[in-house]
């Protein structure tokens, strides 16, 4: 059975901040900036899947047909698959993370 690769997104750019904008609004887009590193995280993390993913199915392909070499095929499989797993763990995390936040009484 082959899985198809996650097609990709492009990323959305930055939200510029608005022409008078407050010292709150500066403070505002300094949070931006560390979430955009977060957010890079993620996006970086779901293109090393999908790039796993990809090469596990052309190997797989390639053995299917008798050009590849199976050691290979279950390297990539065994790869993909772990990163699969690292990715789901990473986004259960920041689940988490946010249902914690928003549960929070201030």
């Amino acid at each position: 059975m082959v899985i198809p690769p996650i097609p990709p997104s492009p990323p959305s750019p930055p939200a510029a901040p608005a022409a008078g904008a407050s010292s709150a609004g500066a403070s505002s887009a300094g949070a931006a900036s560390g979430s955009d590193g977060f957010s890079n995280s993620i996006l970086n993390a779901v293109d090393q899947l999908q790039g796993a993913q990809t090469n596990a199915s052309s190997q797989a392909a390639q053995v299917a047909t008798g050009q590849g070499n199976i050691g290979d095929a279950m390297i990539a499989a065994t790869q993909a698959s772990v990163d699969t797993q690292v990715t789901q763990a990473m986004v259960t995390k920041a689940l988490d993370a946010f249902n914690s936040i928003m549960g929070m009484s201030f």
